[in-house]
Parts: C-alpha cells; sequence; structure tokens
C-alpha cells in the first residue's frame, strides 16, 4: 500500500490543469483577481475502504498532495468528522472534514485538481449520494460567485450541511459565506449526527 501512495503523491504534483477558460464570475475585487492567490476551502469525504487504504486514509493522502503541489500553499486540515450518510441510509457512515489552501490556479483549474484527487484515490460513482472512497468539492473559492454548468461557488447546499459547516467553522469561525457570518447559519452549530475523530 505505502508503494502505490507514494507512486500517487510523485505523480500528483505534476498533474496537469486546463488553461485559463473563460467563465463568470462575480467578486468584490479587481478584475485581475485571478491572477492573485486566493483562499479557497475545499471539503472532504468518504466512506469506503479500498486498496489504497481507509476513508481517513484517503482524505490525509489528498492532504499530502496538495501540500506536495507548487501552485497550493498554507495548506490546512481540520479535525475529522464522521457523518450519517445524507443519502441512501443503507452505506457505512463518512469520514469528512474540511482543508484550507491559498492558490493562484483559477477556479476550474482548481476543480480539476480536486478531481484528479477523487481518482488518485479509486473513486466509483455507484449511486447518487452513495458510497465513495473520496469526495472532494470545491466549497469557497475567495468571496467569489460562480455559476457554471460544471461548477458552482459557493458550493449548493453549503448553508445546509453541518458536516460541511462545522469543520469551515473550526478552520475559520469569522468565515463570511452568502453575505453572513458562518456562526449564524444554524447547521454551523449543529452536531445532529456528527462525531468529532481527531
Amino acid at each position: 500500500m505505502t508503494n502505490v501512495r507514494d507512486k500517487l503523491l510523485a505523480t500528483a504534483s505534476k498533474t496537469a490543469v486546463p488553461e485559463s477558460t473563460n467563465y463568470s464570475v462575480h467578486s468584490r475585487d479587481s478584475d485581475d483577481q485571478n491572477q492573485q492567490p486566493q483562499r479557497c476551502y475545499l471539503g472532504l469525504g468518504g466512506n469506503l475502504t479500498n486498496e489504497l487504504g481507509t476513508p481517513s486514509e484517503h482524505i490525509h493522502q489528498a492532504v499530502a498532495t496538495l501540500q506536495a503541489r507548487d501552485d497550493i500553499s498554507h495548506v490546512r486540515l481540520s479535525s475529522l468528522y464522521a457523518s450519517k450518510p445524507m443519502g441512501p441510509q443503507d452505506q457505512p457512515d463518512f469520514i469528512n472534514a474540511v482543508v484550507e489552501i491559498e492558490t493562484s490556479l483559477p477556479p476550474l483549474a482548481l476543480l480539476a485538481v480536486c478531481q484528479q484527487l477523487e481518482q488518485d484515490a479509486q473513486r466509483v460513482r455507484l449511486r447518487r449520494w452513495g458510497e465513495r472512497s473520496l469526495d472532494v468539492d470545491l466549497l469557497l473559492y475567495g468571496d467569489q460567485q460562480i455559476s457554471l454548468p460544471t461548477l458552482t461557488v459557493p458550493h449548493a447546499g453549503i448553508r445546509e450541511r453541518n458536516f460541511v459547516l462545522v469543520p469551515l467553522a473550526e478552520l475559520n469561525p469569522s468565515l463570511v459565506i452568502h453575505g453572513s457570518a458562518i456562526a449564524d447559519y444554524a447547521a454551523s452549530q449543529d452536531w445532529s449526527g456528527l462525531t468529532q475523530l481527531t
């Protein structure tokens, strides 16, 4: 298992990202904001073990891959949380976390990195909201609002999901989402179905 992970780590830092793509964004800063490092938040979760590791190991491997990239810095991981499945209940509990990063990658390129992390963990999409080895969502990209066929930022449903807001608040209790402080969202204080593991 260690050899497989070492190979993934060695190759992930070289992962190609797509060239700049035209997209519509709204932010409070200037038009060249995409060239400046942005503080971003990624949601990570999974509930399947495979030959590469357990859900917790998949998360830690993804974080190690992010840390190895030259275009990503200041990587901080929240605690890990066990949570009940949001979809079908005939599946294992999930392990969730949020990671904070700084990057100058444009949003779609960062999305490609997230998708590559899922592939590195050998994610297989079995059913909607079903089992997976690793899910990586782009939750927040600076203060930008992005609406595209392939990407919505802030992430859809972020305001109702305690397994996202609780670790987000742990990393940044002064965070503002959709113009409101994270503490103002009830889900950020709701520990129903959540257990802090680390």
